[in-house]
């Protein structure tokens, strides 16, 4: 059974898809948020993240009126927001090959003060450190409340390689987050 948000956002498709721009609008305001951290675990920058959910917006601005499906509304939107990340990334990568760039990233991340502020901290760090794969399907199943077929369409991938991935990441977050007790 659907939820009402899930409704909601149904609702508000069909709508964006018959041309309403308050419908459009309320639209990116629910999914907004959503997408816009999906772009910052893959880009690792709020610059490059709010560039590429502006312009996976316009992306999924222009398809809606292709969308067959209003309930396909969420994994369609991550997959292409997905892609546009890539974009950057390989932009990031011929730029870095070009320029020989030898700045360092800088990690502004602070820890908040208190016990479950700290253990947030400590899973938020652990999830960063997983391969971008395994990161972006452990944040769209766990983070998102996507479905393996739902992250399946938004990474592009066979459903199967989202369970892969999840199984390699929960070991890998497992280890991080008990310090490695086996070694």
């Amino acid at each position: 059974m659907r939820t009402k948000q899930q409704l909601v956002e149904d609702y508000l498709v069909a709508g964006a898809r018959l041309g309403s721009h308050s419908a459009i609008a309320k639209l990116a305001v629910l999914r907004g948020p959503g997408l816009y951290r999906h772009a910052m675990r893959l880009l690792g920058n709020s610059d490059d993240a709010h560039d590429a959910v502006q312009e996976a917006w316009i992306e999924i601005i222009k398809g809606l009126p292709r969308l067959r499906d209003e309930r396909a509304f969420a994994p369609w939107a991550y997959r292409i927001l997905t892609r546009r990340a890539a974009r950057i990334i390989s932009v990031r990568i011929r730029d870095r090959t070009q320029i020989n760039d030898t700045a360092e990233p800088d990690d502004v991340s602070v820890p908040e003060t208190g016990s479950m502020a700290a253990d947030a901290y400590a899973v938020r760090q652990a999830i960063k450190a997983l391969p971008p794969p395994q990161a972006a399907a452990i944040s769209l199943f766990y983070l998102e409340d996507m479905s393996i077929a739902e992250a399946a369409i938004a990474l592009d991938v066979p459903p199967g390689t989202i369970k892969t991935r999840l199984m390699h990441a929960r070991t890998k977050l497992n280890k991080a987050l008990k310090g490695d007790l086996d070694e």
